[in-house]
């Protein structure tokens, strides 16, 4: 499937769905038009109008959790009760935002020669968010509701293969009056937008080559940008971690969203003193996963998205096997249809490999033993990318130096990385740039004005 056909396979079945064609140039220029009217219109809202609006789409995100959950089985292949959960966090997110997001967008008052300056956060303007397939509620949700709180407004492309989803989410902001188009734009269309004087800043959510090519678009028409990109985030296991509870979080953050995730855990590095304990356990752990079609019950591992996504992952285990790496668990894609992929294990994972040098972004988790505390935090930034951290010890105290020049946005102790509205987001180096979530997050895409007062 082209990257620019909006077309629904059931990843269960292979089965070819709905097809739509990507928009017209008069739809893209109509749709600019639309955010940009319902941009002059909300910034002269009250804030505190603003926040209700983001607080009044939770009921609606609860009202419609079953068929959101449906759609996203049938799109994307995410398990029924993970589609639930993710549509119940996007309605958490939602009522937080309303509340809080005032108070983080209140003006600083600063010491200056004036009789009185602050900084106040004023609505930038017309985004343009490209959002990815994975989460399609979440990852639209927790970048929206901060963004019409702070006044901004914007127009959503989503990923082709989940159009469906695309569509739902515009139709649950007109419902609150909020026009917030969702365009399909083809490859020669996204320039137009980003070109559009209305369109003050985009944010994107997706590979690292796809922000490599968003970045430069919007470096050559001077563009505000919001890039959260790739990820490969190291588990690193100390020895003086609880290895029985690292082995646990360890299989759940691997596997959440059938790790299709850019914050999943990926590198697993194991000091040697307790690498056989927690191999023993990681493994019993990965075992107890399900497989299995994303409406069974029971199921915690739907399909991968799409075929071409499963047969890289595969490519990536066969060329690691190759070059030296010991296969435990799965290791082939499963017969029949679909794109369903085994949880995979593989051992003695070294540099060079491409299950280590690349992101895996499927069922399959990589163990790399380290001698001593010192090569593992050598290893764990070992690589381009820079999203995540988790860090398993029993003393992080004594950690601090070693955890402040990890090459990561965001480092979990004793804990998987995972993403809070009330916390910044985001990642260094191939990882992206700029902040999502937070007072951080919300004051990403405004205009940060000083005022000076004689």
């Amino acid at each position: 499937m082209s990257a620019w056909t909006y077309r629904v396979v059931d990843p269960t079945t292979g089965m070819v769905g709905a097809t739509f064609p990507t928009a017209t140039a008069a739809e893209v220029d109509d749709a600019v038009a639309r955010a940009w009217t319902a941009h002059r219109k909300l910034r002269l809202e009250p804030i505190g109008d603003r926040a209700a609006r983001v607080a009044a789409l939770a009921p609606v995100l609860r009202r419609r959790a079953d068929e959101l959950a449906l759609l996203m089985a049938s799109e994307m292949g995410k398990p029924l009760a993970d589609g639930r959960a993710e549509i119940e966090k996007c309605a958490v997110t939602c009522e937080y935002v309303a509340e809080h997001g005032p108070g983080w967008l209140a003006p600083q008052v600063l010491p200056s020669d004036a009789t009185k300056s602050w900084v106040q956060y004023d609505p930038l303007g017309v985004v343009l968010a490209i959002m990815p397939w994975n989460f399609p509620f979440w990852q639209l949700i927790r970048f929206a509701a901060p963004t019409i709180v702070a006044g901004n407004t914007f127009l959503l492309k989503h990923a082709p293969c989940t159009p469906g989803c695309g569509e739902a989410i515009a139709e649950m902001f007109a419902e609150l009056g909020l026009d917030l188009p969702n365009v399909r734009l083809g490859p020669d269309q996204v320039e137009r937008v980003v070109a559009d004087p209305r369109v003050a800043a985009l944010t994107l959510t997706g590979s690292t080559a796809a922000g490599r090519a968003v970045a430069t678009l919007a470096g050559r028409h001077l563009k505000r940008s919001v890039l959260e990109l790739g990820g490969s985030d190291p588990f690193v296991v100390l020895a003086d971690a609880d290895v029985a509870l690292a082995a646990q979080v360890a299989a759940k953050s691997r596997l959440v969203n059938g790790g299709q995730s850019c914050i999943s855990a990926k590198r697993f590095v194991v000091v040697r003193a307790v690498a056989e304990a927690f191999v023993e356990q990681f493994t019993a752990a990965l075992q107890t996963y399900r497989v299995g079609a994303p409406t069974a019950p029971g199921v915690q591992v739907g399909p991968m998205a799409r075929a071409d996504l499963r047969d890289g992952l595969h490519d990536q285990v066969i060329r690691s096997l190759a070059a030296g790496a010991r296969l435990v668990l799965g290791g082939q894609p499963l017969a029949g249809p679909g794109n369903f992929y085994p949880v995979t294990l593989l051992l003695d994972v070294k540099p060079g490999m491409a299950a280590w040098d690349e992101e895996l972004f499927g069922p399959v988790a990589v163990v790399r033993v380290v001698e001593d505390e010192a090569e593992a935090f050598v290893a764990a930034s070992d690589g381009p990318y820079g999203l995540g951290a988790s860090l398993w010890t029993r003393d992080p105290e004594r950690l601090a130096p070693q955890i402040g020049a990890m090459s990561a946005g965001c480092v979990f102790v004793n804990g998987m990385v995972k993403s809070d509205i009330r916390l910044p987001f985001g990642g260094t180096g191939d990882s992206g740039w700029g902040k999502e979530l937070g007072p951080q997050g919300i004051r990403e895409l405004t205009v940060a004005r000083t005022v000076w007062v004689a």
